[in-house]
């Protein structure tokens, strides 16, 4: 396909843009529509995947058949299947009357389904077998209805990790794949961002009957530095904003960062599990300390009563342990910091255990710890609760522990709520 043909293309369906990567697209697009292959568009939500599935429609053979374009992502999980494939009077509560699906509706059409990873197994087990076979089967029906729809998807996730996470069918995506095609994102795209710019800008000039918006050199520079997390649909929207709200039209590089957002705003966020059990999330740093120190003095104490039970028994050799420099090496935890008040950094290296006489090691009775661990424990109970204002559900998440646990602890301890 010649640059020429390109050009007709996107004055056709109104794209704008020269970038190569673009430019590949539309021309898979183009190559691909004749076909009744399966199309698979991918690239980040605003980038304009939905323009490519009209190409691939009005440039093939069903272009005088009908194109829907379905959300999948924005039909309830409970009635997808009603929607694409049509249901049966009284198959389910508020059924008052029969109706036809989507893809019985776009019979010798095509139908473009966005956001396909969002659509439910159950649902996608259906769709396979509309590909593999052409037909369907209605809600609450028994009866094989036959269907010649062309099916193009789109999604702005990575399926091959759905796939592997299971929340989408290996089958399908292999389905689907038959004609890959990207839409790059608007960051990809180098000098399209400015070209866009003056469209939108020349549009909105048009729409409220202002003077069209023009861009000094820095703020031209400024937009191009810019990420665009939401692609074309958020310059767009930044460009009626500014067409508004602006009364110089000449708009200059600090004019420009009033409306665009920080870019920290659309980094990736920290995804926290529920806590469980022996979990530390949530926990102060002070309760985390007091943890690693319950942990590591019990771990030593034990450490202990091993080598006093070996050496008494006499399994081992006491001076083979002392020349052997085993404990030498185990450095013990001190505390070499306060950062905050009542607050420390524990150092694990800088004070090693002194074994010159291992017997001389002072062993405390086994009641008097556990003991002193109960205290603590109950000390973090209350802090706890009085963090959370004595609300044991998000007390209990605090700790690391079920509410039940809690429950019981408090009972344990006599605590007072």
């Amino acid at each position: 396909m010649n640059e020429s043909e390109i050009q007709s293309i996107k004055q056709r369906f109104g794209i704008i843009g020269n970038s190569p990567l673009l430019n590949h697209a539309i021309e898979v697009a183009a190559q691909v529509a004749p076909t009744d292959m399966t199309v698979l568009i991918s690239g980040e939500s605003g980038s304009g995947k939905e323009s490519f599935s009209k190409i691939i429609h009005h440039l093939s053979a069903r272009k005088h058949g009908k194109f829907i374009a379905i959300n999948c992502g924005a039909i309830p999980e409970g009635t997808i299947d009603s929607e694409l494939f049509g249901h049966e009077k009284g198959s389910f509560t508020g059924a008052y009357e029969a109706r036809k699906g989507y893809f019985e509706v776009t019979n010798g059409g095509t139908i473009f389904l966005d956001e396909i990873g969002e659509m439910p197994l159950a649902t996608q087990a259906r769709l396979l077998r509309v590909l593999e076979y052409g037909e369907f089967i209605k809600v609450g029906s028994s009866k094989v209805q036959k269907t010649d729809t062309r099916v193009v998807a789109a999604t702005n996730i990575n399926l091959l990790e759905s796939v592997e996470r299971g929340k989408f069918r290996q089958d399908l995506y292999y389905r689907l794949s038959t004609v890959p095609i990207y839409v790059p994102a608007l960051r990809e795209r180098g000098d399209d961002i400015l070209l866009l710019f003056r469209k939108f800008a020349s549009d909105f000039a048009e729409k409220y009957r202002v003077k069209p918006l023009t861009l000094t050199e820095d703020a031209k520079e400024q937009l191009l530095k810019y990420r665009f997390p939401g692609n074309i649909r958020q310059l767009k929207n930044l460009v009626e904003q500014m067409s508004v709200l602006e009364i110089n039209r000449t708009i200059t590089r600090d004019t420009l960062l009033k409306y665009l957002p920080e870019e920290s705003t659309y980094l990736p966020a920290i995804y926290h599990h529920p806590p469980e059990v022996g979990d530390t999330t949530g926990m102060t740093e002070r309760e985390i300390l007091y943890k690693i120190l319950f942990d590591m003095r019990k771990d030593v104490n034990e450490l202990k009563k091993l080598v006093h039970g070996m050496i008494n028994d006499e399994y081992i050799d006491k001076k083979a342990i002392e020349n052997s420099g085993i404990f030498h090496s185990i450095p013990e935890p001190v505390i070499s910091k306060e950062v905050r008040p009542g607050e420390y950094i524990i150092d694990a290296n800088k004070m090693p255990i002194d074994y010159d006489n291992v017997q001389d090691v002072p062993h405390e009775p086994e009641k008097d710890e556990s003991l002193s661990i109960e205290e603590k424990e109950k000390e973090l109970i209350i802090k706890a609760l009085r963090k959370n204002n004595n609300k044991r559900k998000y007390a209990a998440k605090d700790l690391g522990i079920s509410e039940r646990t809690l429950y019981r602890k408090i009972k344990q301890y006599e605590i007072d709520e």
